[in-house]
């Protein structure tokens, strides 16, 4: 009696892990599909949008950037460091290239990367 138990109760376990396992693998394929989506809908690239940024404050260094959909509209944020060692988060539309905002960022402000 005891070893049936045991088996049923490796048998549940194992179809837990594995019903887990496959929410999980769910989860990442629509993540991917997301970043896939957004790439598609972008008109300039990342290299034009770092260099959009880094116009915004001439002599600046990009130091980041990601794609993201913003309230449905996809952006590039850039983060660039200004030749003062300022930070300023920068948004660039992903479709016509246009800065659409540049603000100090206070969250780096007076911090070096220790990576």
């Amino acid at each position: 009696m005891n070893r049936k138990l045991t088996l049923a109760t490796l048998i549940a376990a194992a179809g837990l892990a594995t019903a887990g396992g496959l929410a999980v693998a769910a989860q990442k394929t629509s993540a991917e599909n997301d970043a896939v989506a957004e790439l598609a809908r972008t008109k300039i690239t990342l290299i034009q949008a770092v260099a959009a940024a880094e116009q915004a404050h001439v002599g600046g260094k990009a130091a980041k950037a990601e794609l993201n959909d913003e309230n449905g509209a996809v952006v590039y944020e850039v983060e660039v460091v200004a030749d003062n060692r300022q930070v300023f988060d920068v948004k660039v539309d992903a479709v016509s290239g246009k800065v659409l905002s540049s603000q100090a960022d206070r969250m780096d402000a007076g911090k070096e990367d220790r990576d």
